[in-house]
């Protein structure tokens, strides 16, 4: 996978030439699918290093798209941007429910699109030093293949909660607010709100403990030293 290679999909063939010729001047590689089938057959064949996302096309709509590649283990690691048409609020939080990195309404200017798209890919490839594979405590965090590992237990957490883990273990014993949180997992171009950290701090603790992940009152959290 190359963060240089884009998967643009869309079922208008103007917009699909028009957002290649602008990602091409970029310097991005560009694949193209004009609907949901051949989006996920084009996405194995080529893993790209990021998704642009359609919601309305014939055959299988992005939603479904973006679920089946979060269920893929191949394709589940890869940013998603949905690009649509479909501004309401239902749409947007489903969207971004079902595993999207960012959600951005037409008509936008190719400029701002671009701009959004590398967001996303910094956000990605914004290591901090922290290497793929973390052991801390009793358990390990590998990043390659978004498994934690505890003993002889493997725990598949959703991606969010595994990337909110994989952040705070990074950077044990540093307490990080809410909202730092939300850019550095969510993006700082999605609008999610704090309860959203708490919701899948909780998740986390469900599943692995209560005695990693410590809260700090007024402030956020950090990864027990």
């Amino acid at each position: 996978m190359t963060s240089k290679t884009i998967l643009v999909v869309d079922d208008e063939q103007d917009l699909l030439d028009l957002i290649e010729y602008n990602l091409k001047k970029e310097g991005f590689n560009v694949l193209k699918a004009e609907n949901g089938v051949e989006a996920l057959k084009v996405a194995k064949e080529n893993i790209p290093g990021l998704v642009l996302l359609d919601i309305m096309m014939p055959k299988m709509d992005g939603l479904e798209v973006c679920d089946k590649m979060r269920s893929d283990a191949n394709l589940k690691h890869i940013p998603i941007i949905f690009l649509t048409a479909r501004g309401d609020e239902k749409t947007e939080v489903e969207g971004l429910d079902t595993g999207a990195d960012d959600y951005v309404t037409k008509p936008i200017s190719t400029t701002k699109l671009i701009s959004r798209i590398k967001a996303v890919l910094r956000r990605f490839d914004e290591t901090e030093d922290v290497p793929n594979k973390l052991s801390v405590h009793d358990i390990e965090i590998d990043k390659d293949r978004y498994v934690v590992t505890r003993g002889n237990e493997e725990f598949q957490l959703p991606r969010k909660e595994f990337e909110l883990l994989y952040y705070l273990a990074g950077r044990k014993g540093k307490v990080k607010d809410r909202q730092t949180l939300l850019n550095k997992v969510w993006g700082d171009n999605i609008y999610v709100v704090d309860r959203t950290v708490d919701v899948h701090v909780r998740k986390i603790r469900e599943k692995l403990g209560d005695h990693y992940i410590e809260t700090v009152k007024g402030v956020g959290y950090r990864f027990k030293e």
